[in-house]
């Protein structure tokens, strides 16, 4: 074991000796190749690394997954060999796992390596085994920008695959202080990748448990518990890729997940995951994702990222697969359209679920979709937008008591620019906005009351005199004011435009 883990060790220093990073191959390929490469297309990338160095030999052979000479990595290619990440024969060197450096979600430092099974690309001549281990993707990296940015003390990565959120929660660019990592999956394969994964990127000490859901950790409790679990709808009884198919009807494994996890959260803690949910003609998808986070008893922000109708989602997965094109394709993608169909299904949405178990009586619960781009990392401020969440039903209820003004303190958030919308010399504006230039980008069009307590309210004085005030200038009923300002008000405290201080 220790000469494994010393071959593995010369392996990641030659890696990195060669600036074979994400900041490196990506400064290698320029946007072009780079582009072209995240859409499979591998002839512009294998134009970028032509020269013969070591970054564009380790580049072509790990990531573009092309046959080099084994003379261009001359003193390394023994160490592929005896790790079991290469084959050498007839003086080339030919890729058996797929190597990929992963990237801080800060946007700075490197993290390590994920060791997954060959990607497979459009034209392969063998399917894909039914245990392959992806690699990492557009949603594993959707979820570590989520995960929270918080100390904890133990961590557990349900599905971990080849490793990608583990290695992402040990960088210490985001926790500097080591937690306990404990990584499960259902897949034998994936937990011996995962264990590659770990040594290859110098990560000690992650226990590695083989099971399904939460069975292998049953009794224990974690401060932060992430899964980019099997979320893929496909027809019943359906688990031919392990990876992505759990085997459960509809989306029932993402139901599981968030109404099992909060139970084994310590205190404040985080359950955070990514899940695809069904839209039917019986049900708003709001009001069944919504269910289980109630069941869940945790505060909740659910935010749909994107919506695909029945035959989008079957053609998006049957291309994961790469199975377009083969003989199976159009029985299988017949099977998908009849499923959607008997269960009534008009649409299958994709975004993310965050839980934090505080044990209030009436957790907040946010369920909404953002299709529009927002600041990354999303974890650096999804404890704030919780907080929000949690202050706004408060204040939403000292509202509705009528004794919310006199005792709250408001202010402003940081980062709201106002904009006004009319015709020019017009003396009044048509419209008027409150945009977030940070985190979530969101737009809020305002009343003029609104308006003008997004210019005064800074957290000194409680709204009361303030509307006062306004209804005086603005030559209103104070009343009406007051009124107005009850009904807005916590939804723009939700939205984050406002912050509640005290009260």
């Amino acid at each position: 074991m220790s000469d494994h883990v010393d071959v593995l060790s010369r392996v990641r220093a030659a890696f990195e000796g060669a600036g074979y990073t994400v900041e490196g191959v990506r400064g290698l390929l320029g946007p072009v190749a780079g582009g072209a490469l995240a859409r499979d297309e591998v002839v512009p990338a294998l134009r970028a690394t032509g020269g013969g160095s070591p970054l564009e030999t380790l580049t072509r052979l790990f990531w573009i997954q092309v046959p080099v000479p084994a003379a261009a990595l001359r003193e390394v290619a023994p160490d592929l060999v005896a790790a079991g990440l290469a084959a050498e024969s007839g003086g080339e060197l030919r890729a058996l796992l797929h190597v990929e450096p992963l990237e801080s979600v800060t946007g700075t430092g490197h993290v390590g390596y994920a060791v997954s099974d060959l990607k497979a690309r459009p034209g392969a001549a063998t399917p894909l085994r039914p245990d392959h281990v992806v690699g990492a993707g557009g949603a594993s990296g959707s979820l570590a920008r989520l995960v929270v940015h918080r100390p904890v003390d133990n961590v557990l990565d349900v599905g971990t695959g080849c490793g990608v959120q583990a290695l992402h929660l040990a960088d210490p660019a985001v926790r500097p202080r080591p937690a306990a990592i404990t990584a499960t999956d259902v897949n034998p394969r994936a937990l011996r990748l995962a264990a590659l994964s770990f040594a290859l990127s110098g990560l000690d000490g992650a226990e590695l448990l083989e099971g399904s859901l939460l069975e292998p950790v049953r009794g224990r409790r974690f401060d932060l518990i992430v899964s980019n679990p099997p979320f893929v709808v496909a027809p019943s009884g359906d688990s031919r890729y392990v990876y992505r198919e759990s085997g459960m009807p509809g989306d029932e494994f993402c139901r599981r997940m968030v109404v099992e996890a909060p139970r084994m959260l310590t205190d404040q803690g985080h359950c955070q995951l990514l899940a695809n949910w069904l839209h039917t003609r019986d049900t708003p998808w709001e009001e069944r994702v919504g269910a289980w986070a109630e069941e869940s008893g945790c505060e909740a922000w659910i935010v749909q990222r994107d919506v695909q109708d029945p035959a989008e989602y079957a053609e998006l997965w049957l291309r994961d697969s790469v199975e377009t094109g083969t003989p199976e394709y159009l029985r299988r993608y017949d099977e998908w359209l009849e499923l959607f169909e008997e269960q009534g299904v008009t649409g299958v949405g994709f975004g993310w679920i965050t839980l934090r178990r505080t044990g209030a009586a009436n957790p907040a619960i946010r369920v909404e979709e953002l299709r529009h781009g927002v600041d990354q990392p999303v974890g650096a401020y999804v404890d704030h937008v919780l907080d929000g969440l949690a202050a706004a039903g408060e204040f939403s209820t000292a509202c509705a008591q009528g004794d919310a003004f006199g005792t709250a303190l408001l202010r402003v958030a940081a980062g709201i620019v106002q904009e006004q919308v009319g015709a020019p010399g017009a003396e009044d504006p048509e419209r008027i906005l409150l945009r977030q230039t940070g985190r979530l980008r969101r737009v809020a069009g305002v009343h003029t009351v609104e308006a003008a307590l997004a210019g005064v309210l800074d957290g000194t004085l409680p709204p009361a005199p303030l509307l006062a005030a306004i209804a005086q200038l603005m030559e209103l009923d104070e009343d009406q004011v007051r009124a107005h300002a009850a009904a807005v008000l916590p939804e723009l405290v939700a939205d984050g435009f406002f912050e509640v201080i005290a009260g």
